[in-house]
């Protein structure tokens, strides 16, 4: 008779369990989901597909930089320069094309987030530079250039062609969001796929025993630095798409909006973990949340502070879940 019971205890156990551990796996998800279901039976206007195509056009930026933030986090690292990568080039790529055409804009704009990401790299990697530090002179450095090289006045001349980068649709989608979509698949496919996507989970996890397993672990820190430094300045060049100047003083808040995204997506920021479709997920997230306090009236006071709440509690529930698993 114990045993029966014992079996039949266990098989009750058994899809609770398994309730749970989908839950928990899949928590991000469904909050998002609940949250637009609740913002859509609650507001007429934020229910239209324009405003949720809207949202979607919005986030694309922040969704492109965070990208190249997941891969520098899982390194152990962050990036505070790619505000100001991401000024830089749109500024660069509108003088640029004012004189050369779009090519040599865009090229540019690429070339400045990639130098900036190599020497990010090479500082954090090869000098042994606290990445906040490194990347926070680096931001300081490259706004202070930028402001001498413009005397922080806006730069003209982008041909209106360049537009359909940042406001061009096919159909109803978003021409930016076409754009992020690939840099997410990339980033999917780099990490999932390739060896050196392995590296930066390994370098991530402990990088002395990557080391000594025969890795060169500076050239993968250096590495990703660089493509972190090439996502800005593909994020600055979808702004200049929907702004058509070039504006020193733009992009400040992308560093805590990538940051912010890549931690309410569960990413350790510690290192050594990452998924970029929990990263996708956050960034609509955050973005649905915003733009729902928008159609709802709320005070541009208190939207920041209901946005942070927002990142606490969500870290904190995926902290405390990673603590009860490792338990």
């Amino acid at each position: 008779m114990t045993t029966i019971r014992s079996t039949g205890s266990a098989a009750a156990a058994s899809p609770r369990g398994a309730l749970r551990d989908f839950v928990s796996r899949h928590a991000l998800l469904l909050i998002f989901g609940l949250l637009v279901i609740v913002f859509a039976a609650v507001s007429p206007s934020f229910r239209t597909l324009d405003n949720l195509v809207n949202i979607v056009e919005q986030q694309s930026i922040v969704g492109v930089v965070a990208c190249g933030m997941l891969l520098m986090i899982m390194l152990g690292g962050f990036d505070l320069s790619v505000g100001a990568v991401g000024a830089a080039s749109s500024v660069l790529a509108a003088a640029a094309m004012g004189h050369y055409g779009i090519a040599a804009g865009v090229v540019a704009a690429l070339l400045v987030g990639i130098a900036v990401g190599v020497a990010n790299g090479v500082l954090v990697a090869r000098v042994g530079i606290n990445p906040f530090v490194a990347t926070l002179g680096m931001q300081t450095l490259v706004t202070g250039l930028m402001y001498v090289a413009t005397n922080a006045t806006p730069v003209y001349g982008v041909p209106d062609s360049f537009t359909v980068v940042g406001l061009g649709r096919l159909g109803i989608v978003p021409v930016a969001a076409l754009i992020y979509s690939c840099v997410a698949l990339a980033t999917w496919a780099l990490l999932k796929f390739t060896v050196f996507g392995h590296h930066i989970f390994a370098v991530g996890g402990s990088e002395e025993a990557t080391r000594l397993a025969g890795i060169k672990t500076h050239r993968v820190t250096i590495l990703v630095y660089m493509l972190g430094g090439a996502a800005a300045a593909l994020g600055g060049l979808i702004l200049l798409g929907q702004t058509s100047i070039g504006q020193p003083s733009a992009a400040t808040t992308w560093p805590l909006s990538a940051i912010a995204a890549v931690a309410v997506a569960g990413v350790p920021l510690t290192g050594g973990a990452g998924s970029i479709g929990a990263v996708v997920i956050g960034t609509l997230l955050l973005g649905t949340i915003s733009n729902a306090l928008n159609q709802f009236n709320v005070s541009p006071y208190w939207q920041p502070a209901i946005t942070g709440l927002v990142i606490l509690v969500a870290v904190g529930a995926d902290t405390l879940q990673r603590r009860r698993r490792a338990a």
